[in-house]
């Protein structure tokens, strides 16, 4: 139980922390999810805000490079040539990467960018961003450049006359997109057509994140988790193909890592909590549990030892109420069955006294009588010496039916007590109990018959005294029950050595034994059909037997075949076996 305890606790707590675990992890991953997400979405609008603020101040340099006088008279002009030598000088004064001029008819005459100019391609990709003036991206050449178109007019703006546009841009570079990432703190990559343009990301991350653009969705709304190395990433694109000249996404990243990290902290101080909590929880339970448990184990002893004969064995004295109130209760149940048990035991003794009494005293008296008869005969002078001779056998025969009796009734005292065990022979002992059995008056005119095989292999550790007493009974047994019968008598004993056992089996053609006595048959005083006798033969023989490492049985019972058969362990010495508590008590008076 106690162990039991301990278990379950240990169970308990360990649930209950991994449980823990889990439910803050996951709280914890889906509260990062959400802020990484609105990071996202923080970082576009802070670089759409920062893009605007760079636009104004493009715009306003614009502005006043098409105000000019000196760039109104080289557009005037109207001569390619001539616009495309002059226009260096103000691409240098603007001092921006990019810088175009185009005639009224949204055509482009001259385009300058990283020290080319009058490049045809480049010419071409600015067309759209003069004939849409909401472009401010474009992409031309594998490079990113935000733009401002500012038309030039002679005269006013609202009076003159269109003369021609100017095209100021700055270079959107890994410079410039690492000044936005340090501003928003997240990772920005440019892509155009499955192509970036312009990253924060190493090369290989940057590989791998082309790799997985189809998985990409627009809008920090539809944020998704890439894996790029062995870090994860929540990404999110905002498209800009609105305002470019070309597909232009804006791909925005943040790692995990740290608030990975952030959480395996977490994780780490509630496993130690969880383990500080089932080792206190386990000491705590365990001197719990001892308290609980250590009187239910006394009284379990004390249960033990009294179904072993030990009514002496102290119980609690102290624990929870429920085991005092059990303890009591055993207590008295304990002392009710000494009572039942003594009363039991005194009653059986009585019992037994009388059977004894009352089967011993009409043989006592027979004998008694008939040497007190044939005494009285003996004192009689007209007696002759053949008449002399007779009576006095017939003295010799009550004596020694008494001491018979008597003899019987000292063997039955002290069966399992003195036992003393030497090598002998049963053959021998069959031989010599059959020779008593002829001398006995109920064998005469019964045929006795032994057999067996090798004398040697019957052999065995026995106490030989006691074994040809159990013998002799149950041939006396068998002598007595064909004595009834019209037919000539006849009692067969056999030997025969089986499974490490010694059998013998007694086989007599008398009528059998009565169906009322077959159950008690083996019980001290139990007879019938018999006219004298104690009733102790068979009981002393199954007890001998039983000594020995075997037993007495009935094989089977009918008129004409009675088969009794004895086993004894055949030459292995076996510890004595106590008497029954009954028959000590019958002995013991």
């Amino acid at each position: 139980m106690r162990v039991l305890l301990v278990a379950a606790m240990a169970l308990v707590i360990a649930s209950v922390t991994l449980a823990s675990l889990l439910l803050v992890r996951h709280r914890l991953s889906v509260q990062v999810t959400d802020d990484l997400s609105t990071d996202l979405e923080h970082s576009v609008l802070t670089f759409q805000d920062l893009q605007a603020q760079r636009l104004n101040a493009l715009e306003r340099e614009n502005a006043l490079l098409a105000d000019l006088p000196s760039l109104k008279a080289l557009m005037t002009t109207s001569d390619s040539r001539t616009i495309e030598d002059g226009g260096i000088r103000f691409w240098k004064v603007s001092g921006n990467s990019l810088f175009a001029l185009g005639d009224n008819g949204g055509h482009v005459i001259a385009a300058y960018t990283e020290g080319t100019h009058s490049d045809s391609t480049l010419r071409a990709d600015l067309e759209p961003v003069l004939a849409t003036p909401s472009i401010h991206y474009l992409v031309t050449g594998g490079r990113l450049y935000a733009c401002s178109v500012e038309p030039i007019y002679l005269g006013s703006e609202k009076n003159g006359t269109l003369l021609a546009y100017v095209i100021s841009g700055f270079a959107i570079e890994t410079g410039m997109v690492k000044q936005i990432s340090r501003a928003t703190t997240v990772e920005t990559v440019f892509t155009s057509n499955g192509r970036a343009l312009a990253s924060t990301l190493a090369p290989s991350l940057l590989e791998e994140l082309m790799a997985q653009s189809m998985q990409l969705s627009h809008g920090p709304a539809a944020a998704v988790s890439l894996k790029l190395g062995r870090e994860q990433y929540l990404a999110a694109t905002e498209d800009l193909s609105s305002s470019a000249s070309a597909p232009l996404q804006l791909v925005v990243l943040k790692s995990f890592n740290p608030a990975e990290q952030s959480i395996r902290q977490i994780d780490r101080l509630v496993l130690i909590a969880g383990l500080l909590a089932l080792m206190l929880g386990t000491v705590l339970m365990i001197a719990l549990s001892r308290a609980v448990t250590r009187p239910l184990e006394e009284l379990a002893a004390g249960v033990r030892a009294f179904g072993v004969g030990d009514s002496a064995h102290l119980l609690p004295l102290r624990g929870t109420r429920e085991v005092l109130e059990l303890s009591t209760a055993f207590a008295g149940m304990r002392k009710e069955i000494q009572q039942a048990n003594h009363a039991l035991l005194e009653s059986e003794r009585l019992a037994t006294i009388g059977r004894m009494a009352s089967s011993v005293s009409h043989d006592l008296r027979h004998y008694l009588a008939a040497v007190y008869a044939n005494a009285e005969f003996l004192a009689a002078s007209t007696l002759s010496e053949t008449e002399r001779t007779e009576i006095l056998s017939d003295i010799h025969t009550a004596v020694h039916g008494t001491t018979e009796l008597i003899e019987s009734m000292l063997i039955f005292s002290r069966t399992g007590v003195a036992i003393r065990r030497s090598h002998v022979l049963m053959s021998t002992l069959l031989e010599r109990a059959i020779a008593l059995i002829r001398m006995h008056p109920d064998a005469d005119a019964v045929s006795l018959v032994a057999r067996y095989d090798d004398p040697a292999e019957t052999v065995a550790v026995l106490d030989g005294k006691q074994v040809e007493r159990a013998i002799y009974n149950l041939l006396l047994n068998a002598c007595q029950s064909v004595r009834t019968i019209a037919i000539a008598p006849q009692v067969v004993a056999t030997l025969r050595v089986e499974d490490r056992k010694i059998i013998l089996e007694v086989l007599d053609n008398g009528l059998g034994v009565p169906e009322n006595i077959r159950t008690s048959l083996f019980q001290p005083f139990v007879s019938e059909g018999k006219q004298k006798g104690t009733g102790l033969g068979l009981t002393l023989a199954h007890c001998i037997a039983a000594e020995h490492g075997g037993e007495v049985i009935l094989v089977s019972s009918r008129p004409g075949e009675t088969i009794f058969r004895m086993s004894v362990t055949h030459g292995v010495l076996r510890e004595e076996s106590p008497a029954p508590e009954s028959r000590k008590i019958a002995v013991a008076e």
